[in-house]
Formats: C-alpha cells, sequence, structure tokens
C-alpha cells in the first residue's frame, strides 16, 4: 500500500513540477516557442463517446436521464498508468479538447489516456434536448455539483469497462471554470482524482474587489499603448454623443458595420465591454481561434490599428470612434472575411453564453465594477440588488451569493488549507488571475 502511496505521490509532484515550469517559462515573452506542438488539430478531438447519466444525482424522484459526451484517447495510454481527465467547462467538449495543448504534450510522457468530458447542458450534453433551457424546472439541475457527480460516474464507468484502468491514478485539467471545476474535482472527490492542475481559475473571484477585473484588462492594453487607452476611454463618451445626433444609431451602425440597426448605445457599449475582455484573456503570443481568429499578441495588434494615422490629435467623435473600429476588426474580422458584425456574438458559437449566463445568477457570482481611474471604461458601479433582479427577469431564479463558500470554500484562501495535491497556475495578463490563486 505505501509503494502505491509513493508512486502516486511521485507523479502528482512530476506533473505539478512540469505545470510550474510550463507556468514560469509562459511568462516571459519567449513562450512563443513554447506554443504547443501537440494541439489538437486532427481527429482526435471529434472521436465522441457517451455515457447515459442521472439527471439528478442527489435525488430519488426524478429518474430522467440524459447523453453525455466524452472523448477518450488512449494513444499513449498503457496499462495502469495515469487517465488525464479534462473536467469540461462552458462549451463544446471538442472545443477544449483542441486548445488544451498541454495535456497533450505530457501524455506520452506519462503513457497517459486522455479523456475529455463534456459539462452539461453544454455542447450536445443537453439533459433535456432542446428543451433544456425552456423552464425554471429544468434549468434546476445545471449545477457544478451534478456536473463533478457526472464525473465521477464516469469515470466509474472508465474503470469498469476499459481493462488495465483499475489502477490507473486519475489527474484532474481544467482551465477558467474548468480550472475551478479540476480544482472543486480534487476537493470534493480526493478518493478518485489524486491531484490537479487548475489553470486560470478564479476560486477567489467571489470575494475578489470588483475592479481587480477591469484593472488588469486596462494594465493589459496600457503595457502596449498609452494612446491606445486614452483613446478607447475618450470612445465611451464619443459614442454616446454621436448615438444623441438625429440618426445617430444608424450612423454607429454603418461605423461599426454592424449586421442588423443597433437598438440602443448600450447595447453597443456592452459588446465593446466584452471585447476587450476577451481580448486580455487570449492575448497569447501566438495565434488562436479559441475565442476567435486572432494574430499573436491580439492587443498589441489591436492598438497598432487603432493608433496608426499621420494625425496625433482627435478633433471628432467620428474620428475617435473609426480608430476603435479599426481596432474591433482584429478581434472580429482579423482574416476580411466577415463581411458584416454581429453584436449579438461574442465570438465562437460553440461556449455556452446561455449556460454560464443561468450560472453565474446561480452559485457563481462575480462582481466586476468598474470606476473609470484605473481603467479604461466608465463608471459602472457593482449592484448585487441590480444583478440579482436581472436575474430573476431572465431565469426566474435570485443568487445565493454565500453558496459557494459554503459549498466549495474560497471566501478567503485559509479556506483551503486543508486540500492537498492541486497545482494553481495564472498567466500575468490573464484579468482572471485576480481570483486565482497565486501564491501557496
Amino acid at each position: 500500500m505505501s509503494t502505491m502511496v509513493d508512486a502516486l505521490t511521485k507523479l502528482c509532484f512530476m506533473i505539478i513540477c512540469m505545470c510550474q515550469a510550463s507556468l514560469c517559462y509562459s511568462l516571459s515573452f519567449q513562450w512563443l516557442k513554447s506554443h504547443s506542438n501537440h494541439r489538437c488539430d486532427d481527429d482526435r478531438c471529434q472521436q465522441f463517446q457517451t455515457i447515459l447519466q442521472n439527471v439528478d444525482h442527489f435525488g430519488f424522484f426524478n429518474t430522467d436521464t440524459f447523453t453525455q459526451r466524452y472523448i477518450l484517447n488512449k494513444d499513449y495510454w498503457q496499462h495502469g498508468q495515469p487517465i488525464f481527465f479534462y473536467t469540461g467547462n462552458e462549451g463544446d467538449i471538442d472545443l477544449f479538447c483542441g486548445n488544451t495543448g498541454f495535456m497533450w504534450d505530457i501524455a506520452p510522457k506519462f503513457h497517459a489516456m486522455v479523456v475529455f468530458a463534456e459539462h452539461r447542458y453544454y455542447g450536445q450534453s443537453l439533459p433535456y434536448g432542446n428543451q433544456s433551457y425552456s423552464n425554471p424546472e429544468y434549468m434546476r439541475y445545471l449545477t457544478s455539483e451534478q456536473a463533478l457527480a457526472d464525473y465521477a460516474y464516469l469515470l466509474d464507468h472508465i474503470r469498469t469497462s476499459v481493462a488495465g484502468t483499475e489502477q490507473s491514478p486519475v489527474i484532474a485539467f481544467g482551465g477558467s471554470y474548468g480550472g475551478m471545476l479540476a480544482a472543486y474535482f480534487r476537493m470534493k472527490y480526493s478518493h478518485i482524482v489524486v491531484g490537479a492542475h487548475a489553470a486560470s481559475a478564479p476560486i477567489l473571484q467571489m470575494a475578489t474587489p470588483c475592479e481587480s477585473f477591469t484593472r488588469i484588462v486596462t494594465e493589459d492594453f496600457l503595457s502596449e499603448s498609452s494612446q491606445c487607452v486614452d483613446i478607447i476611454r475618450s470612445s465611451w463618451h464619443a459614442i454616446d454623443r454621436i448615438g444623441l445626433l438625429p440618426g445617430g444609431r444608424e450612423r454607429l451602425s454603418k461605423l461599426f458595420k454592424l449586421c442588423h440597426p443597433l437598438k440602443s448605445i448600450s447595447d453597443l457599449k456592452n459588446w465593446l465591454f466584452d471585447m476587450y475582455a476577451n481580448l486580455a484573456m487570449v492575448d497569447y503570443p501566438y495565434p488562436t481561434s479559441f475565442l476567435a481568429d486572432l494574430p499573436a499578441f491580439p492587443i498589441r495588434i489591436f492598438c497598432a490599428n487603432v493608433t496608426s494615422t499621420s494625425s496625433k490629435t482627435l478633433s471628432t467623435d467620428e474620428e475617435i470612434v473609426k480608430r476603435v473600429v479599426k481596432g474591433v476588426n482584429v478581434f472580429f474580422n482579423y482574416t476580411g472575411h466577415t463581411q458584416c458584425l454581429d453584436i449579438g456574438s461574442e465570438g465562437t458559437r460553440s461556449l455556452g453564453v446561455l449556460g454560464w449566463s443561468y450560472q453565474s445568477c446561480t452559485e457563481f457570482v462575480m462582481p466586476i465594477c468598474s470606476n473609470g481611474i484605473t481603467d479604461m471604461f466608465e463608471i459602472q458601479p457593482w449592484n448585487f440588488q441590480a444583478f440579482s433582479e436581472y436575474c430573476f427577469a431572465q431565469w426566474k431564479v435570485k443568487p445565493r451569493l454565500e453558496w459557494s463558500f459554503v459549498e466549495f470554500g474560497g471566501k478567503n484562501i485559509t479556506d483551503l488549507r486543508s486540500y492537498s495535491n492541486v497545482i494553481f497556475t495564472n498567466g500575468n495578463l490573464d484579468p482572471w488571475s485576480a481570483g486565482g490563486i497565486n501564491s501557496s
């Protein structure tokens, strides 16, 4: 028994060391060379399997079931060797499979099986099909607790159906919300998962000062160009003033080349805010197609477009907006193939915006605000009551701010002192790092 414990401890230690080494390298500007050679661009991420899951794992009255998708790859696996298990998050599982290079990089070194599990209510793992989002009675089963139970049952299924996995140790991996799930999986199911790598996992975000997110977004842009930040700051009032003119919204629709006429100025501003946040989240030193088709260092290219002009002065509101439009095209039309911009879209359709809206209205309330001083945005205070009312109007639910602290901990870092074998990694440019674990 002690030999197996020693082996598992050694395995976790080796993976943790590799995670730490990868992170340290990635934080330097030389990390372009470290971009994964095992990024899954082939059909490995299209080889789906399915399992029948209970809709409700924690009650005994609802006996409904649904089909959950997962991807299982044994290219490098040897009997008894580890299972690398990705705890799927808010989107199609093949999207995360194709953009999680680290697991593919180290799987050959550990002769590991690679598994990507799709999160319930996302992708094609819909408990009630096309009606899954139709009413609160169906939506109530969209929780992280139910998803973690899905993953536990899936691993039990793999152990009983794939010969040689009976003693295979499981390491959970995940990024962003998936990183939170990887950490929670180890915390809640330590008899199943021996360790976890939680990347960009904002498990403290629910108790983090609300201005932290927008501050880091702004710092990312400021690191490329202070003029770029000044133009973005100026654009909010410029958009307001144009919008107040006769035919102003029509003019803004033409300037941004929107697919549909602009209904309100706030819709445009919210869309832009989301774009700036997304650019900060994927400001990678290599090209990516995760949220959109983007070049390496997209914020650098964005700011170069915004500031590239012979004129140093901004004489009109329209000139300010035109500069912002040049930057917007980096995110939404870098390939030049997009004829018009859809203000209802934030990029890839493979991410489950509806599902995450519901989850942020129930168990994961993540306050975000802006003060216009430490950030490049308009003043937008955090108002929990207003947010709660929005959630009820949208989903007929009201959030319980304290629930994630009760269920998982995370009100402060000391809540996590009793857990082990979880490595948290964060990129300095990632705005979610404000709510991540950044010290041991």
